[in-house]
């Protein structure tokens, strides 16, 4: 998907968001009890992704353990809340797992950073939302080691 089709894409997303009634396709904001924080290949390398597989994002507007992500946001880039602790699958480091409280539940972070899943990953280990600007700043995925993944070449 190329950047501007990506752009287009999130955009109509956010729209049909904040329109009334409707249901966004992929949004996954309910809290589980326990939430694991697994590390999975792909075509950006390992990143970080949810028990279900998928991959989970860092927003660079966020500050350490707050999220500048308000609801209109988070209908697109839905948090990762937890009801309890979260864990460490194999290769994530547990030191880096913590939490926040943001309006809405207690979302999981990771080195700092509050993890989000983007709508447009429709299934495990895709990574469609690597780079975008959408809500004021860029999106990207995350290392092991908790910091981003940038996409190399153009795209």
């Amino acid at each position: 998907m190329t950047r501007q089709r990506l752009t287009i894409a999130v955009f109509v997303t956010a729209v049909a968001a904040a329109a009334p009634g409707v249901a966004v396709a992929g949004h996954h904001s309910a809290t589980s009890k326990a939430a694991t924080v697994d590390l999975k290949s792909t075509k950006l390398g390992k990143v970080l992704v949810d028990a279900k597989g998928r991959t989970l994002y860092l927003f660079e507007k966020d500050r350490r353990n707050k999220s500048e992500c308000p609801a209109a946001c988070a209908k697109v880039w839905s948090p990762l809340l937890v009801g309890g602790k979260p864990t460490a699958g194999p290769g994530v480091k547990a030191s880096l797992l913590g939490t926040a409280r943001r309006k809405g539940g207690v979302q999981v972070t990771y080195n700092g950073h509050p993890l989000y899943r983007f709508s447009g990953d429709k299934k495990a280990g895709q990574t469609n939302g690597e780079g975008s600007k959408a809500f004021g700043a860029e999106w990207y995925v995350l290392s092991a080691k908790g910091t981003k993944v940038e996409k190399k070449g153009g795209s």
